[in-house]
């Protein structure tokens, strides 16, 4: 009896063992996957691969600390970019918020579409209509009080489909992967067509971006004495608009150094992956988000007007770029 007793009490430790174990090797492996929301594909394998190689010591392409640069596109990358850009969204609101100063807006396109919510006629305005928008709603006054309209606005507005507010709706995988980077030696980036004052308030809560370290479209600011008060007063011209050719100009001017990785979602972002994975030794990464996602987001790519994936998807074959297919790919989409 006491046999039987012993052998079924060293089978029970035995079990308990192995089980202890295991439940260790698993919570091992969850702390040391550094993107734990990415599937175990092959674009999460590229990009850890990436990694691990220009991080490596005494290797042919070590990349030291400082020449770590990483871009990212915003829209489409990072966060959610239909049904319309957020920033468009913003300065739709502005419209109807401002509008009982102009009462002229009713009949003047493309204030008249905005105010009817009529994006097809809004749409056909086309960059020159965007442009007056942006320039009636982001002008006229400071930066801080630019600032501290963006703010408020993203704490009450909320995404016509999830409901949820629009800094909410960041991609889970894409924060984890700025932190991964970061965590071996990167410094990241955001090149992104939007504005870059309309960025720079929340970028560093949101994605851990710093301000200076955000780059975009801009108007024209001009120094003022109000009040005995320096400012820097929003002006209603246009000085530059980063998208598209205008990315890697963007990048030279304010970063400096040519990237070794980039990440985009769209045709804006093909001259930036071209112009940081054509360059040669060392290795160099360049990353498609592509839209394939219609239940836990949406699924679009050429037949698009916001965020079309066209020419960059045919050239991602033939440069090599890893391409991440959202619903294969990632395991969840927004932070839960």
């Amino acid at each position: 009896m006491f046999a039987t007793h012993d052998f079924l009490k060293s089978a029970r430790d035995g079990v308990l063992a192995v089980t202890a174990v295991l439940l260790f090797v698993g919570s091992a492996y969850a702390q040391s996957d550094p993107l734990p929301s990415w599937n175990d594909t092959a674009p999460k394998a590229a990009i850890i691969a990436f990694v691990e190689k220009v991080t490596k010591e005494n290797t042919p392409d070590f990349v030291p600390e400082p020449e770590r640069i990483a871009v990212f596109d915003n829209d489409g990358t990072l966060w959610t970019e239909h049904p319309m850009y957020v920033q468009l969204a913003f300065a739709l609101d502005r419209v109807r918020t401002m509008a009982p100063e102009h009462p002229e807006w009713k009949d003047t396109q493309p204030f008249k579409a905005a105010l009817e919510g009529d994006m097809k006629a809004l749409a056909a305005s086309g960059e020159k209509g965007l442009v007056e928008l942006i320039m009636a709603t982001h002008a006229g006054m400071t930066s801080s009080d630019f600032q501290k309209i963006v703010t408020d606005w993203l704490a009450s507005a909320r995404d016509p489909t999830f409901k949820r507010p629009y800094t909410e709706l960041v991609y889970q995988p894409m924060v984890e992967l700025l932190a991964y980077l970061r965590a071996n030696g990167f410094k990241t980036f955001i090149v992104s067509g939007g504005g870059i004052e309309f960025m720079r308030p929340w970028a560093e809560k949101v994605y851990g971006v710093p301000p200076e370290q955000v780059i975009g479209s801009s108007i024209k600011t001009e120094f003022r004495m109000q009040d005995d008060t320096p400012t820097l007063y929003r002006l209603p011209e246009v000085n530059f608009i980063d998208d598209k050719a205008g990315k890697p100009v963007g990048i030279n001017q304010q970063i400096g150094r040519r990237p070794i990785a980039a990440f985009g979602n769209s045709d804006g972002d093909l001259q930036m992956l071209q112009w940081t994975t054509m360059a040669g030794a060392p290795a160099r990464l360049g990353v498609l988000i592509h839209h394939t996602d219609a239940e836990r987001e949406y699924a679009y790519d050429r037949d698009t007007e916001v965020g079309r994936l066209d020419k960059a998807l045919d050239a991602a074959a033939i440069a090599g770029w890893t391409v991440v297919d959202m619903k294969a790919d990632w395991k969840q989409v927004f932070k839960d």
